[in-house]
């Protein structure tokens, strides 16, 4: 009887074209010489009958906003952009999307200007173990995996009948309900769920006016290989400017375009010379990689 539920609330849940979405609690530790240093994000994972996704909420709300704020600026035809990302941008950029039935998993990522959608060419390899206990309201059996550099304990319910989870994580025989790896840096818990009509994250493309690019908003993903990405990864910790520098000297001699280039430094001094601000991003780039030395998936970026 209950297989017939299951499988009844499965039909259900794709003849409606509704949306899951699962919410899970993040908490992850970016520097490994500062354990107590604990951050905490709430991530979204939308399943539908086509595959899953699985993002930030604060980043979608910050993203959404800043979207319809360029729409309206561009609508106004003023000629003037500015983005004021006056919202919690959020402190997972990444987006991870599964498409069923053969669960192709790709990796959404931002390296300095350029966006970059990375393909796994790796499966979670699972050993499941007989192990049982109650996490949240769900019961779950344990299992184990070595993926991305890291080992992971995960807890998995039968009672929710989807064969995936949270980041790259799928293929147990139900729900990854919790997730954590041997350090304890990542640990990913499922808090709750809604069904949804359609997915609040629906992405439509902007029409950008000619010669008008916002950085870290639209734009193009670049397919890559995991390989291929390391090798990216690695020119940008080596020069992490150069994105910046090589955009400034394409569009030097186009007349119809303007770049410019404005930070401000720790004490608030505002900053326009080019040099000077390749510098400055240089410097921030730098302390937020020393800072930031304890990924997900070491495996990625080492």
């Amino acid at each position: 009887m209950k297989n017939n539920i299951l499988l009844f609330l499965f039909f259900s849940i794709f003849t409606n074209a509704q949306i899951n979405r699962f919410f899970y609690e993040y908490k992850f530790i970016p520097d490994s010489n500062d354990k107590a240093d604990v951050k905490k994000e709430m991530m979204l994972l939308d399943i539908d009958k086509n595959g899953s996704s699985y993002y930030s909420r604060d980043k979608f709300v910050a993203d959404s906003t800043s979207q319809a704020d360029l729409e309206k600026q561009i609508k106004g035809g003023s000629g003037n952009i500015n983005i004021n990302r006056s919202e919690r941008p959020g402190q997972v950029s990444y987006k991870v999307t599964k498409q069923y039935p053969d669960f192709k998993t790709y990796l959404f990522t931002r390296v300095s200007t350029d966006q970059y959608k990375v393909k796994e060419d790796a499966k979670p390899e699972w050993k499941i173990l007989s192990d049982k206990q109650k996490i949240g309201e769900y019961n779950a059996q344990k299992a184990t995996t070595s993926f991305g550099g890291r080992e992971w304990t995960a807890w998995f319910t039968t009672d929710i009948p989807f064969q995936d989870g949270p980041y790259k994580f799928y293929g147990l025989p139900g729900l990854i309900v919790k997730i954590e790896d041997s350090t304890g840096s990542h640990i990913m818990t499922l808090v709750g769920n809604k069904t949804i009509q359609s997915p609040a994250a629906a992405e439509k493309q902007i029409e950008m006016p000619q010669n008008v690019r916002v950085l870290g908003m639209g734009g193009k993903e670049i397919e890559v290989t995991k390989d291929q990405y390391k090798k990216v990864w690695k020119a940008y910790v080596n020069d992490p400017s150069k994105n910046m520098r090589e955009m400034m000297m394409r569009n030097s001699g186009d007349s119809n375009t303007k770049v410019a280039f404005k930070v401000r430094t720790s004490d608030g001094k505002e900053i326009s010379d080019p040099n000077q601000v390749f510098r400055e991003m240089e410097k921030r780039t730098k302390e937020s990689l020393k800072k930031n030395n304890n990924p997900i998936e070491p495996d990625l970026v080492n």
